[in-house]
């Protein structure tokens, strides 16, 4: 499916809002992107309907597990294969829903930053199909990591080492030019480079 019949088959929507269809298509040309949109603006169809439009998986690097539950149960409801992992979880449900982003058909895969760094997540996410990694509220690497999350100060490391995304699509709703400087260093999003800034 294109992106207006995965937006029409999935969510019903006719057309996209103003900047969604720009930063999919950066998104799915492999451009490293960063969007910026307000609350309410429909940030969420900027990285699902790129990974529903193409094979493989979409990793969600989110900083709440309140955001990774609601947003799995909405894709979930919608028909659409989506897993968190998150503490709390045994080693067996960790290894099932890793099983299945591996060899399933989930197409989201909800993460901390934290998650990335332990040693059973780097050994199963190389049989993973990656095909775009969202670092979604990504204002939180400016804002936090340099106190108390120092895992999204890591995160570029991370993705650079082993995920090997097609394309890094960073998304917030509001920063300053000081964090949006302070996201695109952290993530390697270089406009010099090709990348998109939204």
């Amino acid at each position: 499916m294109n992106i207006h019949e995965v937006l029409k088959h999935y969510w019903g929507y006719d057309s996209f809002r103003p900047l969604q269809e720009d930063i999919i298509r950066s998104a799915l040309s492999g451009d490293d992107t960063l969007a910026l949109l307000p609350t309410g603006g429909g940030k969420s169809i900027c990285f699902q309907v790129p990974v529903l439009a193409k094979d493989g998986l979409g990793i969600v690097v989110s900083p709440l597990i309140a955001l990774m539950k609601d947003q799995v149960e909405n894709l979930n409801k919608r028909g659409i294969k989506a897993v968190a992992i998150y503490s709390g979880m045994s080693k067996r449900e960790i290894d099932i829903a890793l099983d299945n982003c591996a060899y399933g058909e989930v197409k989201f895969l909800y993460v901390s930053p934290e998650r990335l760094e332990t040693q059973l997540f780097k050994a199963r996410v190389q049989k993973m199909n990656i095909n775009l990694i969202a670092v979604d509220e990504a204002h939180c690497i400016s804002q936090w990591s340099h106190n108390f999350r120092p895992a999204f100060l890591r995160l570029r490391k991370q993705i650079q080492t082993y995920l090997n995304p097609r394309s890094i699509l960073g998304l917030t709703a509001t920063a300053t030019p000081g964090v949006i400087k302070d996201i695109c260093q952290q993530l390697a999003i270089d406009p010099r480079e090709g990348a998109k800034v939204y």
